[in-house]
Order: structure tokens, then C-alpha cells, then sequence
């Protein structure tokens, strides 16, 4: 089903006076142009699942919801229409007899043009051929759902944090390792449960998904668990060795529950601004001295925005700082990120304790040199990017 319509009126009224007449023709086209411009194609679907028991917990339901989830991400995620997926919502699980019936919303970016009659039938034909041979989903898993964003089950207390100490468990649940043969290669901040934001430059000598994990936890080595990547969105106009558009999305599956330890840290509105001077965080598994070794235990480093004025000042970083770009740490150097440190994330917390991603780890000047701050992707400026590839 097709959930997109366009309100119209008749112009038969003819006590309307033309001023309005033409008011709302003009309100009208505007509407259908954003429609157009802004559409995604959802489409619903019944599932049929199948189960060993009729009535079921709440908890048993929520089980077999996330389960569900998980499943569809699979299919179309190694589907043909993997470039178009974006995610799929269970919105109501019906118990039967023998079954349990589950309604799935799913969101793809839209087809060109007159393609959408056939893309339809090619989302039911590709649904159709891989849940063909049905099989049984578990509903014995108790689980704990976080749905807060931003929330660290550590509060941060004043004067703790002290620049480049090991991250306590659980003080940032965001942090993801980016790892290829199980050896790190970059940072990247969890956003969802399916997705990872990162820096597009890790990918730059590889970005094939099939060879690349995603670890969670303060440790590389065990980690708290992984993920395979099934999907690597670089920006169209990222170019390299020019630094700009250095935003890379990864999605993963199955998706992961929300805990203490792995949560999803929360996106600024595009409009966002956080002024010079303002105290931030990073965090990564990156060496602790230009040409060092990656580290395998999290560590974290509190720093500061510095202004575009100065960042852009000749013995700085001058013209090199472009728009989507900004710096932080310290003109004096000592912290900083370094070496591993890429696609990171850079947050930052508000009066209510919530945290946001404000930057990703994207260049710099050596590690921590007088003058050469780290310089950072600025989220809020690819804000409407990341939405649109990941309906966040």
C-alpha cells in the first residue's frame, strides 16, 4: 500500500473569490512539490510467523517484534534493492492459534519517475521468494529496551574526566570499532540500531561491506559483541585526497538491542549551533602519539570548539578549513585525536544530561601540535544527508 495522497478541491464554489482561488492553487502545488521531493515509497506488509504456542507475554511479543525486524532487514538487505532500503517498523503483532501475525512497514527511497508500479512488485517478489520456505522465530529471549538517545548509564561528574584516560564501562555506549580482519581501522558513533555514522576517508582503499565488522564495547579484544556490515554509504561527493564531505554511513545487521553499554547517541537539528570555547568530548580506540599503535582499550579526552576565525587564521589551518568543516582541541596541542581515531565521534551535552554528535573525526596535522588542532565533519551541516539515507 502506497501511503501517499494529495488533498485537492474543486474550484466549482464560485462564492470563493478569486484572490483565494488562487491561494490555495499556489499552497496546493507547493504541497505537492515538497510531497514529490521529500517522498519516501512505504509499503506494508502481512507476515505470517510461525510459533510453538498461541498465547504470548508481552515480553515474548516484543522478542518476536525485534525478531521480525531483524529478519526483513536480512532479506532486503542482501537483496537487489539493498541501494534503497532504509528500514522496516513492526506497527502491530496479532497472536493466533498457532501463529502469530506481524504488520511491517517498510521504507524505501522512492524509484525514478513511473517506476514505482514496478518497484512495488519487485519489493513483494523479492519478499515473497526469501520468507518462501517459513521457519520458526524464537520468543524466549528477555530483553531490556532503552529508547533514550544520548543517555549514559555513568553520569559525568566534574573534574573526572581527565584527557586521555581509559573510558570507564558503559561511559560511552555510542563508541564503535570499525574493524577489517578483526584489526580496528577507525571509530564510529552508533545512531540507530542499524546504523553507524563514520568518516568516509576509512574507506577510502576499501569499501567493500563483506569485509568489514562492527565491535561494541571498551575493548576491542573481547568485544562486547559484533556485527556484520552489510552496507557502506559514502557521500556522492566526497573526492579524496581533497578532505571535504568526509561522512560515510555504515548499516549493520542484525540490529542491535539498546542496553547500558550499547546505546545510540542523539542527532542535533540541522539548525543546531554550539558556540566557540563550548567543552566537548572524543572518545576512540586511536594511538596515543603520532606513529603509535592503536589501543585496545577506549579512551577519552575532554577539548574545546575553536572558532572558525581562528582555525582558518595562516598559521593554522587557513583556506584548508572548508565549509561542513570545524576544529577543536587546543592551540597549544597535547590533546587530541590521533591515528585510529578517524570517524569517531566528537559530543557534546546539554543542561538535561542528553549527549549529542557534533563532529566526526576527520584530519588534522599530526597528533596533538601547537597550532594544529583536530578538525572535524560538522553533523548539523549533513544533517538532511543523513536523513535522507537512513530515515533518521
Amino acid at each position: 500500500m502506497y501511503l501517499h495522497r494529495v488533498a485537492g478541491y474543486g474550484t466549482h464554489n464560485r462564492d470563493l473569490k478569486q484572490w483565494m482561488v488562487t491561494l490555495l492553487s499556489a499552497l496546493s502545488l507547493m504541497m505537492v512539490v515538497v510531497t514529490i521531493g521529500l517522498l519516501a515509497l512505504f509499503l506494508v506488509f502481512d507476515i505470517q510467523v510461525n510459533s510453538n504456542s498461541g498465547q504470548k507475554s508481552s515480553n515474548q511479543l516484543k522478542d518476536l517484534q525485534e525478531t521480525n525486524e531483524n529478519l526483513v532487514d536480512e532479506i532486503f538487505i542482501d537483496s537487489a534493492l539493498n541501494n534503497r532500503y532504509i528500514k522496516n517498523h513492526v506497527v502491530g503483532l496479532t497472536p493466533e492459534e498457532d501463529d502469530t501475525k506481524a504488520d511491517i512497514v517498510m521504507v524505501f527511497q522512492p524509484p525514478a519517475t513511473g517506476r514505482r508500479t514496478v518497484g512495488k512488485k519487485t519489493h513483494h517478489s523479492i519478499l515473497d521468494q526469501k520468507t518462501r520456505n517459513a521457519r520458526a522465530l524464537p520468543a524466549d529471549v528477555s530483553l531490556v529496551q532503552v529508547k533514550d538517545c544520548g543517555k549514559r548509564a555513568i553520569p559525568l561528574i566534574a573534574n573526572r574526566i581527565v584527557s586521555g584516560n581509559p573510558a570507564a564501562k558503559g561511559a560511552w555506549p555510542w563508541q564503535v570499532s570499525l574493524q577489517r580482519s578483526n584489526i580496528h581501522q577507525c571509530g564510529g558513533t552508533l545512531i540507530g540500531n542499524m546504523w553507524v555514522v563514520t568518516a568516509a576517508h576509512c574507506f577510502r582503499t576499501n569499501s567493500n561491506p563483506r569485509q568489514w565488522t562492527l565491535s561494541f564495547g571498551t575493548t576491542i579484544n573481547p568485544p562486547l559483541m559484533k556485527r556484520d556490515v552489510r552496507r557502506i554509504i559514502m557521500h556522492e561527493r566526497y573526492r579524496p585526497p581533497a578532505r571535504d564531505h568526509d561522512i560515510a554511513l555504515v548499516q549493520f545487521s542484525p540490529r542491535v538491542t539498546f542496553s547500558d553499554e550499547v546505546r545510540r547517541i542523539c542527532l542535533p537539528e540541522p539548525s543546531a549551533s554550539f558556540p566557540p570555547n563550548s567543552t566537548v568530548y572524543i572518545t576512540g580506540f586511536g594511538a596515543l602519539y603520532y606513529g603509535g599503535e592503536s589501543q585496545n582499550e577506549l579512551r577519552e579526552a575532554r577539548v574545546q570548539i575553536i572558532s572558525n576565525d581562528i582555525c582558518k587564521k595562516r598559521h593554522v589551518y587557513g583556506n584548508e578549513i572548508k565549509r561542513g568543516m570545524f576544529c577543536a582541541g587546543f592551540l597549544e596541542g597535547n590533546y587530541d585525536a590521533c591515528r585510529g581515531d578517524s570517524g569517531g565521534p566528537l559530543v557534546i551535552r546539554d543542561n538535561k544530561d542528553t549527549w549529542y554528535l557534533i563532529g566526526i573525526v576527520s584530519w588534522g596535522d599530526n597528533c596533538g601540535q601547537k597550532n594544529k588542532p583536530g578538525v572535524y565533519t560538522q553533523v548539523t551541516y549533513y544533517r538532511h544527508w543523513i536523513a535522507s539515507k537512513t530515515g533518521l
